[in-house]
């Protein structure tokens, strides 16, 4: 295996699968820390697998994942994965978030409470607060699941098509927002169909297939180094 101090995971030959049928098939690639990197390619080529096991909710057939710095994933999912039925509000959704830190169902510190709070207002939705989650339109649940994954102030952000649902103006904040957590030293990885966002990451990865067909790196630099995100 090659180890680098400049790779936040590193994939060496993963397959993955559904049953029977591979998705995923001997992926090789770094993922660049305190970068930005954009997984490209059309719907069912991969992108959300290679999330999964970058997440380690997902566990390769073959191959290994080999994570770097201790980084500990927070997966954001598309809006359509969450149902409906779920008896919370924004802001309990937004609040678990903080269970990396504290533990599932324990009381919120004054600290997580104003993460909770600053993340909702950097999403727009601290007016729908005590909203029902399953009452939410698309893009205000994308929204809400976006800032859940803020909330988590992880040092590995992992976003499954993050614009998806949004209007306009809010799929314009999501390259800004992630520029922001890259200043902060935060290693992020996104599926993205935006060329402009694609064209905004450091490092690029192409799935066809569930093959890795194209990989690049940008010349802008890394992050310095990660702040305090808890």
């Amino acid at each position: 295996m090659v180890r680098s101090t400049h790779a936040a995971v590193a994939l060496h030959g993963v397959s993955a699968a559904y049953g029977p049928t591979t998705v995923l098939h001997e992926v090789c690639a770094r993922i660049p820390a305190r970068s930005v990197t954009a997984l490209l390619g059309a719907n069912g080529s991969g992108k959300s697998t290679l999330l999964g096991v970058l997440a380690g909710v997902h566990s390769p057939a073959s191959g290994t994942v080999e994570r770097f710095h201790d980084a500990r994933p927070a997966l954001v999912v598309q809006h359509s994965a969450v149902s409906d039925a779920l008896p919370v509000t924004v802001r309990d959704t937004v609040a678990m978030g903080r269970w990396a830190h504290r533990g599932p169902w324990r009381r919120l510190t004054a600290r997580d409470r104003e993460v909770v709070a600053v993340c909702m207002e950097r999403l727009g939705i601290a007016g729908l607060s005590a909203r029902p989650l399953g009452s939410l339109s698309g893009g205000q649940r994308q929204r809400t699941l976006l800032a859940q994954g803020l909330a988590q102030r992880s040092d590995l952000l992992l976003l499954d098509e993050p614009a998806t649902g949004l209007d306009a103006a809010t799929r314009q904040e999501i390259p800004e927002i992630l520029e922001e957590l890259h200043a902060q030293g935060v290693t992020v990885v996104h599926a993205t169909h935006d060329p402009q966002a694609a064209r905004r990451a450091h490092h690029r990865l192409r799935l066809t297939g569930g093959r890795l067909v194209g990989e690049d790196l940008s010349d802008r630099p890394a992050a310095p180094g990660p702040e305090a995100l808890a």
